[in-house]
């Protein structure tokens, strides 16, 4: 039976997702910890826009930061995201190959 904590854990993890930048923040995590400066760069976003990502991703329970020293590393906060995240893009995958063209990501949904 649904509740109503299932529908906001969802609703939240929607939310996480519905930004382009922040998925791919997440997919990148998926791969291991990274540093805010080194993401920034991989996803060619300014430091304080992927700041603010990753604070909505704290805030959505989906990533952590571990202190080290005067940086912070990011990691996803349970090994189930990762394997979530797989189980989400392979089933769109598989509902429609051709839905989200990387050339025309904006077009999705």
């Amino acid at each position: 039976m649904q509740t109503i904590t299932h529908s906001d854990a969802l609703s939240r993890f929607g939310c996480a997702l519905s930004d382009p930048t922040r998925a791919e923040i997440l997919l990148m995590l998926r791969d291991g910890p990274g540093y805010p400066s080194d993401l920034a760069d991989k996803i060619g976003v300014s430091r304080q826009i992927l700041s603010n990502h990753l604070a909505c991703l704290r805030g959505c329970g989906l990533v952590i930061a571990q202190p080290e020293g005067r940086r912070s590393r990011y990691e996803l906060a349970d090994e189930r995201i990762s394997h979530a995240l797989g189980d989400l893009v392979g089933l769109v995958l598989d509902v429609d190959p051709a839905c989200c063209p990387s050339a025309v990501a904006d077009d999705c949904c």
